[in-house]
Order: structure tokens, then C-alpha cells, then sequence
């Protein structure tokens, strides 16, 4: 079988790939024509990092291809859609850089407290010039830490060990997890204006797109500094370039971009307080020691001897049980991301009932693909099948089972019922014939609706002329409604909507909403 490496890993890799009989091609730098006439040689496996861009129709063109492989965490440069469509197998090593992320973190932000490449750049040039790089200690200074993942945590314990105070936004993170750390968790709103440096550890999501502006620097304290070294888009780097200028934000210190390489005129190398570095935060011998070994040991588990490890679009089950658990798995995955986008808190508990047939199945791959698709919202491509009930207790989440042989009114049932800070939601799904997954109740009103697109949560007055009105407003924003489901509630008088529309609803049309007297309650829900 054939591995095709795009990207410079490791020897040690390479060395791990050949031992195990499999036949490595080592070809980086392809373009995407080159790419594609590789992969139609019969290539099984390729290892990639962050420049290959594994896209829907390179996929599309690879005939043989049955696992694609990150040397490394993120898969923004994967279509896992795509992949799915063609079976094919998308898993990376989650853990293998987290420190060489974490520790450039807090080099960054010591460079720039204390202008050691600009003071660098001065000797260079045959110049003493002692007053004009003063620095700025960090001992008894706040650091917001924007994402309490992994990374961050790593670069929150550093800082705590450098004497900062540290306070974090994470509305995915439990308080009182938080807390045992030494982390004060705060609003956003809060944090802003309080850190005296700030440091962004968020996945690259639709979300988190431009997610630090010029509203979110306009509420920093005056002087703050700034260390992004996450991914490239996060923060708009327009926005961060006239906050630098106006001394709102004193100095920046940038290791990802929103184009990679940035353009030789880009605005913010004109900065003398603007420090940055290409992308580096992996780049350790270590870490790319980590990530070759765990990569190539995982290859070669998938194509010698058929195990699933760190793969993020299937679990890990024998071929036997797979087309049994195909649907139900699809249906938990389903059920914990609408929990996770219905819920108003962190998640503290996770209590999970399987009913009726479902019940006489080995319902643990089951739990891990539902807190899968509860943790995804927050972690992205952090968690997967393998990782997901090792991210949910250190998360603090309380993850119980329970199993009822017969079903009230189904043939088979999944009941979660997750509690936040104030409160809890109920979801209930169920599979319809053989392979179709349904959403059957949510908390008291009992619906019959298809978990899959982009879609609207409504909840609303049980009033004539309701349903017009939504969809009146919903058409004049350009959407298309391609399907309704209503839940009914007669104690309350009031209905829920679930609606499929063709493409991610906008925040103008979801505040629109909101202003309509009926509606009291309105949520966009991402089930693609």
C-alpha cells in the first residue's frame, strides 16, 4: 500500500511508515494540479500538515485514497464533508503540540513586554539605543486568556508560574473546573477591560471569523497588548492595524495570518510595535519529533492491522457492528450538538437513557459520538471519537447511562437530558425504517424533525399568524425555507419551530426576529 507524504514531517515518521511494509513517497510543495495526479497513482494513505489543502475536489479525485492524515491538530484544510461522502477516514494527533503551542505563547508574549526583536534589530544596525526599548515586567499583571482548551490552559499555568493574574473567557468551561486552576472565568465584556495582555486560544469557525474587531478593541484597556497565535482569521488584522496606531492596543505579537504568507506590503510590518513570527508555534524539534511518530504509528494501525485511532468523522467499531450502529451513532452525534447549542451555561451534566432496541446494542460508542457532537461547538477539531469522554472530564462534565428495554411510543429511543447553571434541556431522537434520524421532543413539545442543515430554533406564542410572519421576515433576508417542523404545547400556549434553510442564517435576520412580538425565544442551530 501506498503513503504519499505532502508535507515535511519527521524522519522518524518515514522510518515507522517503511518498517511496517507500506511504500512512502516523499513529494512537498505540489501544487494542487501535481497533488491530484499523485493521488490518482493509487495512492491508500497521505500525511499532510497545514499547507496542503486537502479540498473537495482533490478528494474527489483520489480513487484509492482511504485515510488522510494531520501530523498535527487543526483540519481547517480538510473537507471532512467530502471525506465522509467517500468513506474515507480523516484522523489527526490532538496533544502532539500542545506544549511547543503553549510555550511560543508565552516566549511571544515576553518578546514583546520586552522589545527584544526590535532591540535585536537596533544592535544589528550598530545602535545603543537603551531608553527607547524599555519594557514592561508581567509580574502582577491580568492576562485574559480568550479559550480555556488545551492550549490555553497550558499557557494560563505558565502565567500563573510568571505571577500574573489570570482570568479567562470560555463560555464552554465550567466555573468551578476553572476555579481548582487558579482561573478566574469571566464574561467577555468583563475580561476586555481588565487584561493587561491578551492571548487567543479559539478554534477557526464560522463563529470565531473577524471574532476580535474593532467593537471587541474598543472595550480593551488602553495599552493592552495583544498575542494571537491560534489561527489565522480570528482577529481582523484591518481593525487591529488602527487599533495599534491609535495606541489603543500598545504592541502585537501575530504567529498566524489570515493569508499565509502575509503580502511584503502588509500594513502592520510598518509597525515598530508589531513583532511576529511564520507560523511557528508547533515548530519544535520535539513537537515535530511528537506529531511524525503519532502519525505514522496511526497509519499504520489503520492500513496493516484495520484500527481507528484519533479519527474524527467515525469511531472506533468492528466492521461487524458498524452498519448496525451507523444511524444511532449519526443520531447521538446529532442530539449532542443540538444540546450544546441549546444550552445557556457550560455544560455540568450529561445524563443519557437508551430505550428499546437501541438498548441491546454495546451503546458506548453511542456516548463518545454524543458528547462528540456536545463538544464540538467549543473544541472543533481538539475532539474526536477517541478523545471526546477524556475532553468532557476535564471539562468537569458528569456523564451518566442508564437502559430501559422497551420504549413508550418508539421502537427505539435516545433520551439526553443536559444541565447548565440555571437550568436544563431534554432532546430526544429516534431512528425511523432502518437509517433515518429523527428528533422526537425537545424539553415538553414533541416534534417530528430532520436533524441535518442549517437551521432555526424558534419558540413562540401559539398564535394565528405566527408561522406567516416568521417566514415573511426569513424570505426578506434571502433565505430559503426548505423545510418546517412545529412541536406543540398546550400548557403553555406556545409552540416550538425547528426550520432548514439553504445557508447559515445571519445575525441581522436572528436580532429581526427577536423584535417580533410572538417569538419569545430564537437560536440558530448548525447541524451540517
Amino acid at each position: 500500500m501506498k503513503v504519499l507524504i505532502s508535507d515535511p514531517i519527521a524522519e522518524d515518521g518515514i522510518k515507522i511508515l517503511r518498517e511496517a511494509g507500506l511504500e512512502v513517497i516523499v513529494k512537498t510543495g505540489l501544487s494542487k494540479d501535481e497533488l491530484i495526479e499523485e493521488l490518482k497513482k493509487g495512492i491508500d494513505a497521505i500525511i499532510i500538515r497545514s499547507a496542503t489543502k486537502m479540498t473537495a475536489d482533490v478528494i474527489e479525485a483520489a480513487p484509492s485514497l482511504k485515510v488522510i492524515a494531520r501530523a498535527g491538530t487543526g483540519l481547517d484544510n480538510v473537507d471532512i464533508d467530502a471525506a465522509n461522502r467517500k468513506g474515507i477516514v480523516v484522523m489527526n494527533c490532538p496533544g502532539g503540540n500542545t506544549v511547543s503551542a503553549a510555550e511560543h505563547t508565552i516566549a511571544m508574549m515576553m518578546a514583546l513586554a520586552r522589545n527584544i526583536p526590535q532591540a535585536t534589530a537596533s544592535m544589528k544596525a550598530g545602535k545603543w539605543e537603551k531608553k527607547k526599548f524599555m519594557g514592561r515586567e508581567v509580574n502582577g499583571k491580568t492576562l485574559g486568556v480568550i479559550g480555556l482548551g488545551r492550549i490555553g490552559s497550558i499557557v494560563a499555568d505558565r502565567a500563573k508560574g510568571l505571577k500574573m493574574r489570570v482570568i479567562a473567557y470560555d463560555p464552554f468551561v465550567n466555573p468551578e473546573q476553572a476555579a481548582k486552576m487558579g482561573i478566574e472565568v469571566m464574561s467577555l465584556d468583563e475580561l476586555l477591560p481588565q487584561a493587561d495582555f491578551i492571548t487567543i486560544h479559539v478554534p477557526l469557525t464560522k463563529e470565531t471569523k473577524g471574532f476580535i474587531n474593532k467593537e471587541k478593541f474598543d472595550k480593551m484597556k488602553d495599552g493592552v497588548m495583544l498575542i494571537h497565535c491560534a489561527r489565522g482569521g480570528i482577529v481582523n488584522e484591518s481593525d487591529l492595524y488602527e487599533a495599534m496606531v491609535s495606541g489603543k492596543v500598545a504592541g502585537a505579537a501575530l504567529d498566524v495570518f489570515e493569508q499565509e504568507p502575509p503580502p511584503p506590503d502588509y500594513p502592520l510590518f510598518k509597525l515598530e510595535n508589531f513583532i511576529c513570527t511564520p507560523h511557528l508555534g508547533a515548530s519544535t524539534l520535539e513537537a515535530q519529533k511528537n506529531v511524525a511518530l503519532a502519525v505514522a504509528s496511526q497509519v499504520v494501525d489503520f492500513l496493516v492491522h484495520g484500527v481507528v485511532r484519533n479519527a474524527v468523522n467515525m469511531p472506533s467499531v468492528s466492521a461487524e457492528l458498524l452498519p448496525t450502529l451507523k444511524p444511532y451513532l449519526k443520531l447521538a452525534e446529532k442530539l449532542g450538538a443540538i444540546q450544546a447549542q441549546l444550552a445557556e451555561g457550560p455544560v455540568q451534566e450529561v445524563h443519557i437513557e437508551y430505550q428499546g432496541d437501541v438498548a441491546n446494542l454495546d451503546t458506548k460508542p453511542l456516548t463518545v459520538a454524543l458528547l462528540k457532537g456536545l463538544l464540538t461547538p467549543a473544541l472543533r477539531e481538539d475532539v474526536n471519537y477517541v478523545n471526546a469522554p477524556i475532553r468532557a472530564k476535564e471539562r468537569g462534565i458528569k456523564v451518566t447511562e442508564s437502559k430501559v428495554n422497551t420504549a413508550e411510543d418508539f421502537l427505539n429511543l435516545i433520551k439526553v437530558v443536559v444541565k447548565f447553571p440555571g437550568g436544563e434541556n431534554l432532546v430526544a431522537g429516534t431512528i425511523f425504517g432502518k437509517k433515518e434520524p429523527r428528533i422526537v421532543q425537545i424539553n415538553d413539545f414533541r416534534l417530528d424533525a430532520i436533524p441535518e442543515g442549517h437551521m432555526l430554533y424558534l419558540m413562540n406564542e401559539d398564535k394565528p399568524g405566527v408561522i406567516g410572519q416568521i417566514g415573511i421576515t426569513i424570505g426578506e433576508h434571502g433565505l430559503n425555507i426548505s423545510r418546517m417542523h412545529v412541536g406543540q404545547d398546550p400548557a403553555q400556549q406556545a409552540n416550538i419551530i425547528l426550520l432548514c434553510v439553504d445557508k447559515p442564517v445571519p445575525e441581522d435576520l436572528l436580532e429581526k426576529l427577536k423584535t417580533l412580538p410572538p417569538v419569545k425565544m430564537v437560536k440558530p442551530l448548525e447541524l451540517v
